[in-house]
């Protein structure tokens, strides 16, 4: 049965399995990126201030409501979910609701459950996120000099993301570092960190800056970088793919892949897969649009999920065709990232 509704198609009614989110460009929505919570451990300057005002306990999801969540958009279609925050592992009772997901995994529901981290307490989680399912995380790491990190994250803890990094590895979970380039901050590391991400058996994925926190007078266009490291490495394209925008080369001399995420320099906005939902439930359509819909009223309403899942259908209609940001412009209109779930 095909049942239209506002240009979103689904191949089945709503809370039925197997159905298919299709956007109003004709895009196959399945990918969601849902935050767990806004709070984190670490201040990055390019996502938050040091000081900052989180959203009280009332205002965000309990973690059954975000099963629940999930699970709507799971019904849609979806097949892919990463949890972010914020730093995921600091909510209380997350590996519950990681272990829950990670059942659907199990069942083949849910192609995969990742997880996008700062690192800082993989090391006491890593078997148990094994266990639950999670196989691939993504963690940030923008350099491997202790001055640097602080002056980044404006705290202490290096020691404690390659901690991380090694247990996950050594749990048997694949490591992708990502680390958002930044001229000026941590553009005479990239050689470094490709060596020991190669040593370390880690994907590397060097990101744009993207206007959407202090750090737009550090943009770093990556066509120029890859050209910069091509000189001292041997990079091969290969024809690789996550589910998210990385666009991979493998470095030959490591054996490892190195991508490059460019939503300024070169926009990925017509292959877009993905929607992200902030911990309090708004689920935001794109990065650089400010056109959303506050799912919490339609989660907390009803036990039943049809109008959940209309309303998420409708909104999905309206998703835009393009983030629309000026290459290297601050968008101060525009949420920080630790307010828009990662």
């Amino acid at each position: 049965m095909d049942v239209r509704l506002n240009s979103v198609r689904i191949d089945r009614e709503p809370t039925t399995p197997m159905a298919c989110l299709v956007d109003g460009f004709g895009r196959e929505i399945n990918y969601l990126r849902l935050s767990v919570t806004d709070r984190c451990n670490l201040r990055c300057f390019y996502c938050m201030r040091d000081e900052v005002t989180f959203l009280p306990k009332s205002e965000i999801l309990s973690l059954e409501e975000m099963e629940r969540l999930a699970a709507s958009f799971i019904r849609l279609g979806v097949r892919k979910l990463r949890l972010t925050g914020g730093e995921p592992l600091v909510r209380p009772g997350v590996m519950g609701l990681i272990e829950r997901l990670g059942a659907w995994v199990g069942s083949g529901e849910l192609d995969e459950l990742t997880l996008t981290s700062n690192g800082t307490l993989l090391a006491g989680q890593a078997v148990a996120l094994y266990a639950a399912g999670v196989r691939r995380i993504n963690v940030s790491l923008d350099t491997l000099d202790e001055y640097v990190f602080q002056r980044i994250t404006r705290r202490e803890g290096l020691a404690d993301v390659l901690a991380g990094i090694d247990a996950a590895r050594a749990a048997g979970i694949a490591v992708r570092v990502n680390m958002v380039a930044m001229s000026g901050i941590n553009d005479a590391e990239f050689d470094k960190v490709i060596r020991w991400c190669g040593d370390h058996d880690c994907d590397l994925a060097l990101i744009e800056v993207m206007p959407l926190g202090l750090a737009a007078d550090h943009y770093l266009p990556l066509d120029m970088v890859r050209e910069h490291l091509m000189q001292r490495w041997q990079l091969t394209p290969v024809d690789d793919h996550t589910g998210g925008p990385a666009r991979y080369w493998r470095v030959e001399e490591t054996g490892c892949r190195l991508a490059f995420i460019t939503p300024m320099s070169h926009s990925f906005c017509a292959e877009c897969n993905r929607v992200r939902v902030t911990c309090s439930g708004r689920l935001v359509l794109c990065l650089g649009q400010r056109d959303g819909v506050d799912l919490r009223p339609a989660l907390r309403a009803s036990e039943a999920d049809v109008r959940l899942e209309r309303e998420i259908l409708s909104a999905i209609a309206r998703k835009p065709a393009g983030h629309g940001f000026a290459s290297g412009r601050p968008c101060a209109e525009i949420r920080p990232m630790w307010q828009l779930g990662g």
